[in-house]
Parts: structure tokens; sequence; C-alpha cells
């Protein structure tokens, strides 16, 4: 069986990783691979290297070697360097980047320069972090360089910041009128996202954001129509809990594009290929697009054990419905 999922970065890669711990401990689906469709729209130059934090966690996290306590960053890391820049003036400080992350940093953007693509390089990194072995390929949403900015008015007029200066330094305080993806009309799928999508058994939706995740890849060129058309039920799991999301900002995101912070308006954004929603107890009576079939459980990831749970849950409904 294959599974393919899009995701974004701290929730998606929890999630995901519960995915990869459900399947290992279920004999019967022991085999099964997962295609990971990561987004890039967060992805930012800094200090003059190329970072992807989305699919940084991702890799981090999957391989076993991510900050817990943040869910992004690499264990036990250092700040050497950034503290040197910041001792030279150097800007911006807002973003930390510790010494082992920097070396992912360092190798992506040399290969880059190199003429290698981001899928490239993502499989190469890959590599390094053992996600085969584990049955798990990484792909990036798309080759081509995008960037999510956000336009805000902070008192001084109308004015655009990338989207980690909105959500890092700003915490999403000031409201966003609106959300540009710069590059994304020069965008084209990468190489076996849109194949990804159309083999697979089951397409799973982590709780990502909706907006600036998700949202972004969905905005990617013939990703929507392939998950139109794809045979694989859509299961979507919520990343809200009784209307307010279990970390991050997706619900200034949600209000800065006018749909409200609820699950059921969530799933209403994907109304048009989503087959499965998977939300919280607390949820339970929430209405969902004709022909979508609602499940419930306590979705809140407090554990590695609570987090396959989730995603089996997720996987199973899948399944029931491709049954059907």
């Amino acid at each position: 069986m294959h599974v393919t999922a899009l995701s974004g970065g701290v929730g998606g890669a929890r999630f995901l990783r519960g995915l990869t711990t459900y399947l290992a401990r279920t004999p019967d689906l022991a085999d099964t691979t997962v295609t990971i469709i990561g987004n890039t729209g967060d992805d930012i130059t800094l200090f003059g290297l190329r970072v992807c934090p989305d699919l940084d966690t991702l890799l981090y996290t999957l391989g076993g070697g991510v900050h817990e306590g943040q869910g992004w960053g690499r264990a036990a890391d250092t700040t050497a360097v950034q503290t040197e820049l910041a001792a030279l003036g150097v800007q911006p400080q807002w973003f930390g980047l510790g010494d082992r992350d920097l070396g992912t940093h360092i190798a992506r953007s040399m290969w880059l320069g190199q003429g290698q693509s981001l899928s490239q390089v993502t499989a190469r990194l890959a590599t390094r972090w053992g996600l085969s072995e584990r049955g798990v390929t990484l792909l990036p949403m798309t080759d081509t360089p995008v960037e999510t900015h956000v336009v805000i008015d902070d008192g001084e007029g109308p004015r655009a910041v990338h989207f980690q200066e909105w959500w890092v330094r700003l915490r999403a305080a000031v409201p966003a009128q609106r959300f540009v993806v710069v590059g994304m009309e020069r965008a084209t799928a990468a190489p076996g996202v849109l194949d990804a999508i159309r083999r697979a058994d089951v397409v799973l939706l982590p709780p990502s954001n909706p907006v600036v995740s998700v949202g972004i890849i969905l905005g990617v060129p013939g990703v929507r129509d392939a998950l139109r058309g794809t045979q694989a039920p859509v299961v979507g799991v919520s990343p809200l809990v009784a209307g307010r999301p279990v970390r991050g900002h997706a619900d200034a995101c949600l209000q800065a594009i006018g749909v409200e912070t609820t699950s059921a308006a969530v799933a209403g954004l994907y109304a048009d290929f989503l087959t499965g929603w998977l939300v919280d107890d607390r949820d339970a009576d929430t209405q969902v697009p004709a022909g979508v079939t609602l499940r419930h459980r306590p979705l809140l990831m407090r554990d590695l054990d609570s987090a396959a749970e989730i995603a089996g849950e997720a996987l199973r409904l899948g399944l029931d419905l491709r049954r059907r």
C-alpha cells in the first residue's frame, strides 16, 4: 500500500512520525510506503543561505534529530555562529539557526548553487536522515523558489513582510491583510508530486495550517486537480480543537482569508476533493460538506503514542472509505 501526505512543519511532522510508528507496529501494514509532499512556501534566504523550515522539520522529526521541546531545529544544538553574527551586527537575529542546523542550510545552498534541483537536494538530505529506511520519500511541492509574503499595516501604511517575519518576529500579532505567494505563477509541481497523489491508495492531510501550509501546496498548479481526480480517499485531520489551533497561528491565517476558525470551515476549504474528515471529540457535531464522512476522537498529540493513535485512526478511515 502507498500513502501520500501533504504536510507543513511541526504539526504535520509529528503526525507523520506517528503514522510511521503506527505502520511499524501493525504487521499487516508494515510494508506500506509513505510519500510526503512538503510545503516550501515558508522558505527564506538568511545570511546568504537557503532555509526550508518545513522540509527541515520533517527531516529532523522523522529522522530522530529534532529538538522535541521546540518541535523544530536540531536537538542539543548550539548557537556559536549566530552569536558571532550578532556580535558583528549581522541581521536578522529574530530567526534562530543552530550550528548543526546551519550545516543543513550550508549543504543545501552549496548544492543548489552547483545546479542541483531542490528535489535532488532534498533526496540527499533525506538519505542523511535515513528516511528511505523507514519507507518514507520526501518531496518538495515544487523546485521553483517560492516565498509567502504577508501584507500588513502596522501603523506605517500597508507593506509586505516575509511570512517568517510575520510568524516568528511579529508572532502574527499584526493582522494579515492578505497573503502573496511570490513565484507561484512560475511554479510547477516537483517531479513525482502529481504521480504520488494519483497512484496513492490513501491521501492524508495532516493537521497542518490550512492556509499557509496545506493551502500553499494546493496552490501549486496541478495539485488540486490531481486530488480531485485521484481514486484514493482523501482524509484530512482538523488542525483545530474546539475552535482553537493546537499550536501556531492558524486562527490569524483563517481570519485573514475571511474563514471562520472552526473545523467545519476548514473542511469547506477542501470540499472539492475531501472524502473523510477527522475531528476532535469536542467537535463531534461538526457539519461537513456533502459526501464527506466524519469521524471523531481526541486529537491532542501529547506524545508519540497518542500521535500514532491519531494517525492510525486517520488511515483506518481512509481504508474504510477505500473498501466502500
